[in-house]
């Protein structure tokens, strides 16, 4: 039995309790995958290496604190683009951007044992950090909750622009490419994190919640034989 299929309503028919406790886990494995791409090191995200090659600069503060004030820039920046139509429930989304960072911290310290020398060895690691990460955004996808100021600031830009969400994200994430490029050689005369696992990671995220969202189709589809 063939039937329309929308990540996003899996959990249409789950309590609200159940949905924030699913988007909590999935910010957790999400952050959990963040941090082991980390220690892959062989190469990050493009929000990930401009909030770590921040702890290189001014390492007074944690990456997951840098992450939560890049998260309040966006919401300002959210209300720059959209000043009529910014609402108030938009700052819920600092809920689990907080609960993000705590995690990231969290997961880095967790994960600080791991050292690795094999090349072969931060590529496993690294496949296997992505497939958590993408896991984790699955997760958040799917129950629909609320947006981070991040994925809000896209969200608002699309609207301004009518331009394709996809686009704007891929322009998004090249703008935070080009300025941890920018940090990186203005501070530290070196771009740290940028490297052959960001491509990687760009590849396989998207391929891995493509995974989940066909084995999740399944599922649904076998429930409604």
């Amino acid at each position: 039995m063939k039937s329309n299929f929308d990540i996003t309503q899996l959990q249409k028919n789950s309590s609200l309790t159940k949905r924030w406790f699913i988007y909590i886990a999935g910010i957790y494995i999400l952050t959990l995958g963040i941090s082991l791409a980390i220690r892959a090191g062989i190469g990050i995200s493009p929000q990930s290496s401009l909030t770590r090659t921040m702890t290189l600069i001014f390492p007074q503060l944690s990456q997951g604190t840098y992450s939560f004030l890049l998260e309040l820039i966006m919401l300002f920046l959210a209300y720059l683009v959209l000043p009529k139509d910014f609402k108030f429930k938009y700052f819920a989304g600092l809920i689990p951007a907080l609960a993000l960072s705590i995690f990231l911290d969290l997961n880095l310290f967790l994960t600080g044992f791991i050292q690795l020398d094999a090349y072969a060895a931060k590529v496993v690691l690294l496949v296997i950090a992505d497939a958590a990460l993408a896991y984790g955004l699955f997760l958040m996808i799917q129950v629909n909750l609320v947006l981070i100021p991040v994925d809000l600031f896209v969200n608002q830009v699309v609207k301004r622009t009518n331009f394709k969400w996809g686009n704007v994200k891929t322009v998004f994430d090249c703008a935070l490419l080009l300025t941890s490029v920018i940090v990186g050689l203005s501070f530290l005369g070196e771009v740290p994190f940028i490297r052959e696992g960001t491509i990687i990671n760009a590849i396989l995220v998207g391929q891995y919640i493509k995974l989940y969202s066909f084995i999740a189709r399944k599922n649904m589809e076998k429930k409604q034989d």
